[in-house]
């Protein structure tokens, strides 16, 4: 199973090879509630590791995403314009937010694992 990394802004990047997928966590949909509307970065667009990638709106909330590692913005999920709801359902499958060329693969080094992530989880409950 591909590895995935997280940040402590909840974001999440998964390689697949030598594009990266990135959607927020599990646990930050929770949090956000019912998503009604995503704001995706354009195609193409070159975007620094914790810069602002996305924005995701919820009945209770608008959050930023950041990117979890420096690259280029390869593809996008479009479906989530017309089914933001999918994030809900489905955050780390069918609800990632965009895909991303990595500029610099060592960046994900930085970030925590999923027992790191959990242990994390356990400090802000």
């Amino acid at each position: 199973m591909t590895q995935i990394r997280y940040t402590k802004d909840h974001e999440y990047i998964r390689l697949d090879g030598e594009i990266a997928v990135v959607g927020i966590s599990d646990h930050a949909q929770s949090q956000l509630g019912d998503v009604v509307f995503v704001e995706l970065p354009a195609i193409g667009a070159k975007l620094a590791k914790g810069g602002e990638a996305a924005v995701v709106e919820s009945v209770k909330a608008a959050s930023e995403v950041y990117a979890p590692a420096s690259g280029e913005v390869v593809a996008v999920n479009s479906a989530l314009e017309s089914e933001p709801s999918a994030i809900n359902e489905d955050a780390t499958g069918k609800g990632w937010l965009f895909r991303l060329k990595l500029a610099n693969p060592a960046e994900l080094d930085t970030l925590m694992d999923e027992a790191a992530y959990q242990e994390f989880l356990k400090t802000i409950a």
